[in-house]
Formats: C-alpha cells, sequence, structure tokens
C-alpha cells in the first residue's frame, strides 16, 4: 500500500473591473473574497489493482486532484488517455504489438469491438470510439497506473457501464490501477472502486474506502 497526500492551491489574479465589482455585488459577494486562496487537498492510500473514483460536480476540482495524484507517479509507470495519439497513417488494428487476438481482446475490453472501427484509423473514429481507443491503448501499454479525466462521459450510459465491468475485471487480473474521475456516478456499482473522493464546490474532500479498516 502506498500512500499520497495532495495538496495543491490557487489564487484568483482577476483584475477587478467594474463589472467584476458589479456582478459581486449582484450575487452579494465581498470583492475580497474572489481573493482568497483556494486549496484542494486529500490524503490517499492505494493498493495495486485498486480503481479510485474522483466524483462531484463540473468545476468543483476533480481534474486538479487527478493531475496533481499523477504528478505524484513515476512517468515511466503512468499513462494519461488525454496523451495517447490517434494515427491517421494506420488502422486500429496496427496500432497494438500484439498479435490479432491479443488486440482484439483488449479493444473488447475497452468496448471497441466492431469489424468497422477496427479496419479504421482511429482519427476517423467517432468521439466515443476513439475514447474507447484511448483506453485499449492505455491497456496495452502495460503501465502500472492509468488516469482518465471525464472517464466514459461522452459515452451512451449503456456502453459506459459495460466498459466499467471490464475494467473492474482487468483491474483484478492484471493488478493494474486505475485514477478515475468523473462526475457520473451511474458506473459505481460495475467499477466496484476501492476509493471513492468526493468534491463539492466548498473545498472539502470526502475519501470512502470499499475497506472499512482503511476508513479509520
Amino acid at each position: 500500500m502506498a500512500e499520497y497526500t495532495i495538496t495543491k492551491s490557487f489564487t484568483n489574479q482577476t483584475a477587478i473591473t467594474d463589472k467584476v465589482a458589479a456582478v459581486c455585488r449582484m450575487f452579494g459577494l465581498a470583492v475580497a473574497k474572489l481573493r482568497q486562496k483556494r486549496t484542494h487537498s486529500c490524503r490517499l492510500e492505494i493498493n495495486s489493482g485498486d480503481i479510485v473514483y474522483i466524483t462531484g460536480p463540473s468545476g468543483c476540482g476533480k481534474s486538479v486532484l487527478l493531475a496533481e495524484l499523477e504528478k505524484s507517479i513515476p512517468a515511466q509507470e503512468r499513462i494519461n488517455l488525454s496523451q495517447i495519439k490517434l494515427p491517421a497513417d494506420k488502422t486500429v488494428i496496427d496500432c497494438f504489438e500484439t498479435g490479432p487476438l491479443a488486440s482484439l481482446r483488449l479493444l473488447g475490453t475497452a468496448g471497441l469491438n466492431d469489424c468497422f472501427c477496427v479496419l479504421n484509423q482511429p482519427c476517423n473514429l467517432s468521439e466515443g470510439q476513439q475514447y474507447r481507443f484511448r483506453l485499449a491503448m492505455a491497456l496495452a501499454s502495460g503501465r502500472k497506473f492509468v488516469f482518465a479525466d471525464e472517464f466514459c462521459s461522452g459515452l451512451d450510459r449503456i456502453t459506459a457501464a459495460s466498459v466499467s465491468w471490464r475494467l473492474r475485471q482487468f483491474a483484478d487480473k492484471t493488478g493494474t490501477t486505475f485514477i478515475l474521475a468523473s462526475s457520473h456516478r451511474d458506473t459505481l456499482l460495475d467499477l466496484s472502486p476501492e476509493v471513492i473522493v468526493t468534491k463539492d464546490f466548498s473545498g472539502t474532500t470526502e475519501v470512502v474506502y470499499k475497506n472499512k479498516r482503511r476508513n479509520v
């Protein structure tokens, strides 16, 4: 088990124009409130093979926590879906170094198993298909940690549930640790994350562990 302590602070540097001051008055907000430092922080205990799910409303700081946690992991041990490129010069199946059957299994785990998708170029896929391609590439990378912001947010919810369930099986089988962030909570049953991090607009962070002994 590894322990991670994350702290990131921001100070609003917005210029206080007449319009900004007027809007503050309309909302009953003191101008000085804009200058207050906002801090995002939490302490996490993570085991190999854990799924960590960061959730909360849009704009609450989920991406901040995910990015700071990513920095805590050595570069050679992690991969982020957002950094995976979409080739235009080869098909999806040719992007994998494994044999056809193993490659199709990885694509199936990511929910991308349509023949025409597999034989298309990644850059020509739909946005949802591109997301699943990136997920499959992350699984194929063999990295110990996979980071994904807006996890399955652009997928229909049935597909999101299916991908979540398969990801749970992959984590259990390979010991890969997934750090995911999304405002959606309908995938929690299928993901069955070991760690749920809930953020709110006030800056409060609540961490709940599936293993109650880690909640103490």
